[in-house]
């Protein structure tokens, strides 16, 4: 009962007038103690002037209060701007009744209820500072106190003890609805190690310990360190995550809403925080420019790339977004959700970009100006045992909608290809390169301009193993890893989509844009980061186990063929492949023929003519090494 008395009087506020003859209550208080003080705490003054004079500084104090508005503030919300107030409020009457003093002393009338001893006036200034900003931070204290009581409270640390985690630290504290309670800061410069911030000690990350966690009861860490080495990073997360601490981050900076940040903003580390590289950024006014007005086509439009770039897409005006796809649950669930947004300039259909009549009559229908081709095969293994598949869509469907850009005067058609088209190892791989090749060979045929944009995996995209290692985590483990050195290059799926969208208003046609992308990661690692992440213990909880390389799949990925090196664009993270000289000729009869094949031609006989298209592509854990032994000799 009395729980619930206390949440309904904590949900309520002051009235403003209440506030403001609470404050003329403590100013009248404290006018009786500044003449006690005055005269030594005795009664060695009129009482009768005392109380004739009470009205008159009554009168003057409201004055000030109105003029300055204090007593609009919320007291349970008092910050640094309310005492500010109070202050300025407290001298405008201290100023007026100085005025007034010297204004009754100059015209002779000593006794007036106006004269008012300096010294009182000064005490009486220090005073009504002291007890209304004191009581406002009592009365704020008490609010916490109860709202703390009534709430289950989690008591968390900071690390960082900079101007970052002060931000932090007074978003939690001015935040009266969150349920965190600051015990500690943690920090690595030593001139801060055992000092206090607002009463709150700074420890070293050497002294957090099972005792000190025990001790305080912390049961989280919020890191708040702007621009954080990712390395760094994962090595707190480590030993944070070893002691059993949930470890949540701090976003940057440019991230917060209206330059302020809410506690409600601060999330916990995800797998794409510790990528081992500073997350890539690209603004590009010109961007808005190239999509104004304009019909845009997105092959693969449900897949996790091609939704991305819809949705990056649909922030621009343009002036009608066409979504193109043959998975039928996944276009709808992409087009629900630009309904659900309010977003009405889209279709989405269902197509195969295999079926060339089909993909001429959308075409036609729409008149788009920027194509985005995202519509691919692209597991490894499956791939591998289904060359044909990938020849048909990969080459096949690349051609199709390339062939049809150029017949309806397309301005710009950007290709998404992968890392996995350089020195392939796989069919997959290969087919890529070869889709490739054949926009390279288009270039100049026609108004179109065609680019080509090639990354590396992408955290949380239908083929990452991200979604398989959550599900396995899931599962209880074990994770499944090919190779111990296994390195991939990562990125995650908005920056992909942002590198396509760039691609396409910075390429001329021609163009191959590679993304500076860091340094690879090891999928093991990446592993022992994610059970890391779960607030799970490698291997104690959950183990990895070695499966050994799939078909097709290499240890190493790259992001430039032989023979290809790369020129710089405006943007640091963006180069262009200069790529090596192709036989136009020879590879669009190759290509031709490819696309031709049927069902009934043997996987060995297709690949076969994709290596003789592609002679980098050498097979490895495949059964079409066999086909490769000549070239090796």
């Amino acid at each position: 009962m009395l729980i619930k008395i206390l949440n309904r009087i904590s949900q309520k506020y002051a009235s403003k007038w209440f506030v403001l003859l609470f404050d003329l209550c403590i100013v009248i208080g404290a006018f009786f103690i500044a003449y006690l003080i005055r005269f030594n705490f005795k009664f060695d003054f009129s009482l009768k002037i005392l109380f004739e004079q009470i009205p008159y500084v009554a009168v003057a104090a409201t004055i000030s209060f109105i003029s300055v508005g204090s007593y609009k503030g919320v007291v349970r919300f008092t910050g640094f701007k309310d005492i500010v107030n109070i202050v300025i409020g407290a001298n405008i009457l201290a100023t007026i009744l100085i005025f007034f003093t010297f204004l009754s002393r100059k015209i002779s009338v000593v006794d007036s209820l106006f004269n008012i001893s300096g010294s009182i006036v000064y005490i009486h200034l220090l005073l009504n500072i002291l007890f209304l900003i004191g009581s406002k931070l009592f009365i704020k204290s008490v609010y916490n106190y109860i709202k703390q009581d009534l709430d289950s409270i989690s008591n968390v640390l900071i690390f960082g003890a900079g101007s970052s985690g002060m931000l932090t630290y007074d978003a939690i504290v001015n935040d009266t609805k969150n349920t965190l309670q600051v015990v500690g800061f943690i920090d690595d410069d030593d001139r801060k190690i055992g000092k206090k911030i607002d009463l709150v000690k700074v420890y070293s990350l050497s002294t957090i310990d099972e005792k000190f966690i025990e001790k305080n009861k912390v049961e989280d860490v919020i890191i708040s360190i702007q621009n954080i080495d990712p390395t760094r990073l994962l090595q707190i997360t480590g030993n944070l995550f070893n002691l059993g601490l949930k470890v949540k981050i701090v976003p940057p900076v440019q991230n917060w809403i209206d330059g302020d940040l809410s506690v409600g903003q601060i999330k916990e580390v995800k797998i794409e925080d510790l990528l081992g590289r500073d997350p890539i950024n690209i603004k590009n006014p010109d961007l808005e420019e190239q999509y104004d007005n304009k019909v845009i086509l997105i092959t693969g439009a449900a897949g996790s790339i091609g939704s991305e770039i819809c949705r990056k897409v649909s922030l621009y005006n343009y002036k009608k977004l066409i979504l193109v796809d043959n998975a039928e649950s996944a276009l709808y669930d992409i087009q629900q959700e630009f309904r659900q947004e309010g977003l009405t300039k889209i279709d989405a259909i269902v197509a195969d970009v295999r079926n060339k009549t089909r993909i001429d009559q959308i075409f036609n229908q729409y008149k788009p100006k920027v194509v985005f081709h995202a519509a691919a095969y692209k597991h490894v293994p499956l791939m591998e045992n289904n060359p044909f598949e990938a020849v048909s869509v990969n080459i096949g469907g690349t051609k199709n909608v390339a062939d049809i850009s150029v017949k309806h005067s397309v301005d710009k058609f950007v290709l998404i290809s992968t890392d996995k088209a350089v020195n392939p190892t796989n069919v997959m791989g290969a087919t890529k390169r070869i889709a490739e090749l054949y926009v390279t060979c288009l270039k100049g045929k026609g108004h179109t301009k065609f680019i080509t944009t090639r990354f590396g995996n992408v955290l949380g995209s239908n083929g990452s193993v991200i979604p398989l290692f959550k599900k396995q985590i899931e599962k209880g483990g074990p994770l499944t890893v090919t190779h111990k050195e296994i390195t991939r290059y990562f990125m995650t799926i908005p920056e992909a989509c942002q590198l396509v969208l760039e691609a396409a208003a910075m390429g001329n046609g021609g163009e191959i844009f590679v993304f500076d992308m860091g340094e690879p990661i090891k999928i093991f690692n990446l592993a022992t980061n994610m059970i890391i992440l779960s607030g799970l213990r490698y291997p104690e909880d959950i183990d990895i186990k070695i499966t050994g390389l799939r078909p097709g799949e290499k240890i190493y990925e790259e992001l430039l063929a032989d023979g290809e090196n790369t020129k710089k664009t405006y943007h640091e993270k963006i180069m262009i492949a200069k790529s090596r000289r192709v036989d136009i000729e020879f590879v669009e009869k190759e290509i031709n023929k490819l696309s031709n094949i049927n069902t009934l031609i043997q996987p060995l006989e297709i690949v076969s003519a994709i290596k003789s298209l592609i002679p980098e592509y050498i097979s490895n854990n495949s059964t079409f090494e066999v086909l490769d032994e000549n070239k090796i000799k």
